[in-house]
């Protein structure tokens, strides 16, 4: 029992500033005058409201993904032969591999 005794200032300070924080808070708040509270909120009400979506503009929502680009153009219909740097070997690995 004596090995908690450590924290016996702890939960003092702790129970005094709560009490001081309630104490204080309580009195913190004044009341607000109706014909105030109404100007307020006619003034905020009265103000225009942003438009999320300019021109019908739709953003798509972000994933937190970076997706690249594709490199190559899509196929276009029509065109179905393949790019010559794809028919020939690469300069890269391949060669590396044959020798």
């Amino acid at each position: 029992m004596e090995i908690l005794l450590w924290l016996v200032p702890a939960v003092v300070v702790t129970v005094v500033a709560m009490a001081w924080v309630g104490w204080v808070g309580r009195e913190g708040r004044g009341e607000v005058d109706p014909d105030v509270a109404v100007r307020r909120m006619a003034a905020a009400l009265s103000k225009p409201t942003p438009q999320p979506y300019a021109g019908g503009q739709r953003r798509e929502r972000s994933t937190g993904v970076a997706v690249r680009p594709s490199r190559r153009p899509a196929p276009t219909p029509g065109s179905e032969s393949a790019p010559a740097s794809d028919s020939a070997p690469s300069s890269g690995t391949a060669e590396k591999h044959a020798s």
